[in-house]
């Protein structure tokens, strides 16, 4: 078995004795150590290379410590940050662990209460994915609730706060939502809220009114008599009957015929459905929730759709966001569904790679969830573990963590770019001196910079 890679901690600090101190002892103790006298200079170290731990000066020229601590914060989730500072108030550390700080240190340092310090943190950070791979083993199945539903973005928590609140009611519902965006996700979601307020004899039905032909569609919506068509041989239930009191979710309702609008109104006014080939209405109970990614209202008022169903669908609308308005919470979607695949696989997938899951941020994901998903899959699949990196994600991907618009930090922005920049020069002009030449820096500044920016496999 491998030996694990020493832990690597990023000391940013103004003050060069201090800096010099403590990536010295780090260094000793076998950590792998890098320091930066800059905000700036941190948040694109940041960008460039994964660190379990950063050390952070709050008063820094230019960006202070608790900008960094924010800006880290999207650049690199998984660190872990302390902030150090001469001048401690209890209102400036109330606000640094608000805003995300894991520890505190006062200067002047004490370098046995650093290590015990960052090895906490590292020991914490181990208990923390144990915990996580214990919890989603005993916890095969929670994809089939509620707590599937993954986000804290403000978009998500308006959405889910919505499910809760309509769930226990007997409301239609309407999701809105690009594709892939876990529409029936939601409607399972409602279901399952309105479960556990009140345990009912109902199922959960879903049926995609886009992929099924009307004549069919309205068979597998209402039932039929027996004799109704040819091959009839007997009366069979429909999805509004089967479901008992629980919900029939419609997924594309905006492709549903406008005959069958009729019939759906009904159901929804006069709790009744008629079967093919019936000539007395079935009584139903059933929920409907129904999802689509149109604009019914823009759908109803060209006359594809009818404005009274619309009305009647849309007494509460949950709309989710798409994966590219909230992508604080793709880390949590990286997680969950690289274990599932993983777990579907028998493969060892612990997570990805620093480059990997920069990559993962910058793209759009026009997809969605259904998108990021496909692409974990075949990470997994064509991965060897224990972590995904850019390489297995699909080519598409890979331009994205190079693209300097792909980040909003501007410094890691300028770093990126610069990296691609000298990248390219060099694939131009093998001779490091010439190369050095047409960027207009002195050679040794060129190697300084491939050092730096990691070029070539030298850093």
């Amino acid at each position: 078995m491998p030996a694990r890679p020493p832990a690597s901690v990023l000391v940013v600090d103004d003050e060069e004795i201090i800096r010099e101190t403590l990536v010295e002892f780090l260094t000793q103790e076998g950590f792998a150590a890098t320091a930066c006298d800059s905000g700036e200079e941190a948040i694109a170290f940041a960008g460039k290379q994964r660190y379990e731990v950063a050390l952070c000066d709050i008063n820094l020229p230019g960006l202070d410590g608790i900008e960094v601590l924010e800006r880290l914060a999207k650049v690199s989730p998984e660190t872990a940050v302390v902030l150090i500072t001469a001048y401690a108030t209890v209102e400036t550390a109330v606000e640094a662990f608000q805003k995300g700080a894991h520890d505190y240190l006062m200067k002047p340092i004490i370098l046995h209460e650093v290590l015990g310090k960052i090895r906490r943190l590292l020991k914490h950070r181990d208990l923390f994915h144990e915990n996580q791979w214990l919890r989603r083993e005993l916890n095969r199945d929670a994809d089939s609730g509620p707590e599937m539903i993954l986000g804290r973005s403000p978009g998500m928590k308006r959405a889910m706060d919505l499910a809760r609140r309509v769930g226990p009611t007997r409301s239609t519902v309407l999701i809105l939502g690009e594709s892939g965006t876990g529409k029936e996700l939601m409607a399972k979601a409602v279901h399952r809220f309105a479960q556990a307020e009140r345990p009912i004899e109902g199922r959960f039905l879903a049926i995609n009114c886009a992929a099924i032909p009307s004549d069919l569609l309205e068979n597998q919506l209402f039932g039929h008599r027996k004799g109704s068509f040819t091959g009839a041989d007997k009366d069979a239930t429909g999805l509004f009957v089967h479901a008992g009191f629980g919900t029939v979710f419609l997924d594309e309702i905006g492709e549903l015929p406008l005959a069958t609008q009729a019939k759906l109104l009904r159901a929804i006014e006069q709790k009744e459905v008629f079967p093919v080939g019936a000539n007395e209405p079935v009584k139903v109970d059933a929920r409907i929730v129904a999802a689509t990614n149109k604009d019914l209202a823009k759908e109803a008022a060209e006359g594809r759709f009818r404005e009274d169903l619309f009305y009647r669908l849309n007494v509460v609308s949950i709309e989710l966001p798409p994966l590219r308005e909230r992508r604080d919470d793709i880390p949590e979607f990286v997680e969950f569904l690289l274990s599932k695949h993983a777990r579907a696989m028998a493969k060892k997938v612990t997570g990805v790679s620093h480059e990997a899951m920069q990559a993962i941020l910058a793209h759009p994901w026009k997809g969605n969830v259904r998108e990021l998903d496909n692409a974990l899959q075949r990470a997994v699949i064509l991965g060897d573990g224990p972590l995904v990196t850019l390489a297995d994600l699909p080519p598409d991907l890979a331009p994205a963590a190079n693209d300097p618009f792909g980040i909003d930090d501007l410094g890691a922005a300028a770093e990126r770019f610069e990296r691609i920049h000298i990248e390219r020069m060099i694939r131009v002009c093998p001779d490091k001196r010439e190369a050095a030449k047409r960027l207009g820096i002195g050679l040794s500044s060129l190697y300084r910079k491939i050092e730096q920016l990691g070029i070539g496999g030298e850093k």
